[in-house]
């Protein structure tokens, strides 16, 4: 899948869902319109969200297959940046407060 990824907004995303782990454990790359790799992953919450960037599909490789498979070493010949803050920002703004709108024809007026 990942050597089928064409430049734009192919991604490839895995996850890994557990009953005992709690908020959102991913990996995921896109492949970008100037041929770079485009890594992020996500340890359980927004703060924990990271990214970095690289030409090469085999280092891309290494990182997605150590992710899946438990290997220790998976984010090593990398420098990731911290992007949480990115996310955090989001989550704070606070819900719309939208109108309650009762319908005439459905409203309850006394009759004089």
């Amino acid at each position: 899948m990942l050597a089928n990824l064409q430049r734009g907004n192919a991604h490839l995303v895995l996850e890994r869902t557990e009953e005992d782990m709690e908020g959102s454990w991913y990996v995921q790359v896109l492949l970008r319109d100037d041929n770079t790799y485009q890594l992020e992953f996500r340890d359980g919450v927004a703060a924990e969200h990271y990214q970095t960037r690289t030409i090469a599909q085999a280092k891309v490789l290494t990182v997605m297959l150590g992710w899946a498979t438990g290997k220790a070493d998976w984010k090593d010949g990398f420098m990731w940046n911290n992007i949480g803050s990115q996310f955090e920002a989001v989550l704070a703004v606070p819900a719309l407060a939208l109108p309650v709108c009762s319908s005439p024809a459905t409203s309850a007026e006394p009759a004089n």
